[in-house]
């Protein structure tokens, strides 16, 4: 019983916080543990969405997978490291890595500058996004005799700002690709630490390695955990000072930031505080949504890429997947690829990935928005006196989440 209440827990946990990979992990170990394969399995593929190389995630999805397999009456005494190593023989990898050498200067930096081969042209749909972010952003760097003669500067930043696994990260990356620069990716990891002063000298130097590096989109995920509003912070705590470091870093006025174009993403930007967001931080805020028709059948396509697949309608799984994130629909497909494989394993035989396999996933999963919506409802109706949320307001009228 003791167990039970735990996975209660950790369940509840997880849909409060579904990015959390190491909670899902903990979760599937339980499940897998009380017999509750197929959730197990769910929950690993949720997993592996957000981290492809989880050791953890891949060595449990190989025990449920195998389990699923067994015969009945003979889980219990199933075979693990056998089962694994047959496992390991049929799945595909589901990812490729690709690897460049970065126009980098300084060899210390080599470890954390990235290049990035993603163009606009790469991003699939969602063609209200890139016009803004030609006009606001791409279109003055790349002309800077018109920003000359107007009189405005490239300075600031740019916040991605919208529902969890609709691609702000990719955008960010593609951005980079555009501009031909170097790509800094920053989380909470690289900054926060437990240590007084620590936290500043990490925003400090991350912001000088970008200098080094020009050009450099220097990219700061979740943003309202790093730039938490001072307001909700205790007098005594250490997040302020990296709060204020931020600032000192982005204000024009006290540093030269010519060729680091900043960029953000952040799941609420409400949460984020208010002085991040005056002219010369980041001071333009872009909305990104749920992707469209063209880009679900384009995600679709990326993860199903290099499986084995028979008979996939891509526009009509598109065409029932509206409302659905980017990470949903990678969610249905690893789900789907589960499914074939623990067949492949029953027969010894590859059987490729079909539409019944698709239709079950998607009779499992269901779109992960709707929360953030229910809380963006509230902002744009009571907390958009300056018009930041215009852009959200429309989307969600033309989406009749209002």
């Amino acid at each position: 019983m003791a167990e039970d209440a735990l996975i209660r827990e950790l369940s509840a946990a997880v849909e409060r916080n579904p990015d959390a990979v190491e909670l899902r992990v903990h979760l599937a170990e339980l499940l897998l543990a009380d017999g509750r394969y197929a959730e197990a399995l769910t929950h690993c593929s949720a997993a592996l969405t957000k981290d492809s190389a989880n050791a953890a995630a891949l060595a449990l999805l190989q025990r449920c997978t195998a389990a699923l397999a067994a015969p009945a009456g003979e889980k219990s005494a199933f075979d693990w490291s056998a089962a694994e190593e047959q496992v390991a023989d049929i799945i595909e990898p589901a990812f490729v890595e690709q690897s460049g050498e970065p126009d980098i200067e300084n060899e210390r930096d080599r470890d954390v500058l990235a290049p990035s081969d993603v163009k606009l042209a790469d991003v699939a749909g969602m063609k209200d996004v890139k016009d803004r972010l030609d006009v606001s952003l791409l279109g003055p760097i790349r002309n800077p005799e018109l920003m000359r003669a107007y009189k405005i500067s490239a300075r600031g930043g740019l916040l991605l700002y919208g529902p969890p696994g609709c691609g702000k990260t990719f955008l960010a990356r593609a951005v980079s690709g555009e501009l031909e620069a170097n790509f800094y990716p920053i989380g909470i990891s690289d900054v926060l630490s437990r240590w007084l002063g620590d936290s500043e000298r990490a925003v400090h130097e991350i912001f000088e390695v970008a200098r080094r590096n020009t050009p450099c989109v220097l990219f700061f995920d979740e943003v309202d955990a790093l730039g938490m509003r001072r307001a909700n912070l205790q007098g005594g705590s250490g997040h302020r000072t990296v709060v204020n470091s931020l600032l000192a870093e982005m204000d024009p006025a006290t540093s030269d930031n010519s060729g680091v174009y900043v960029l953000g993403a952040t799941n609420a930007p409400w949460d984020v505080d208010a002085a991040l967001r005056r002219p010369g931080r980041f001071d333009r805020m872009l909305f990104v949504g749920l992707p469209d028709s063209e880009a679900r059948m384009e995600i679709l396509k990326f993860h199903l890429r290099d499986r084995p697949v028979a008979g996939i309608d891509l526009k009509s799984i598109a065409s029932r997947t509206d409302g659905f994130t980017g990470a949903d629909l990678a969610h249905i497909c690893d789900t789907a690829t589960q499914l074939a494989m623990a067949d492949s394993v029953r027969s010894g035989e590859v059987r490729p990935i079909s539409m019944s396999d698709i239709h079950a996933a998607m009779a499992e999963i269901r779109p992960s928005a709707g929360e953030w919506f229910d809380v963006a409802r509230n902002v744009v109706e009571f907390a958009n006196r300056d018009g930041a949320y215009d852009d959200l307001a429309k989307y969600m009228r033309r989406r009749k989440f209002r």
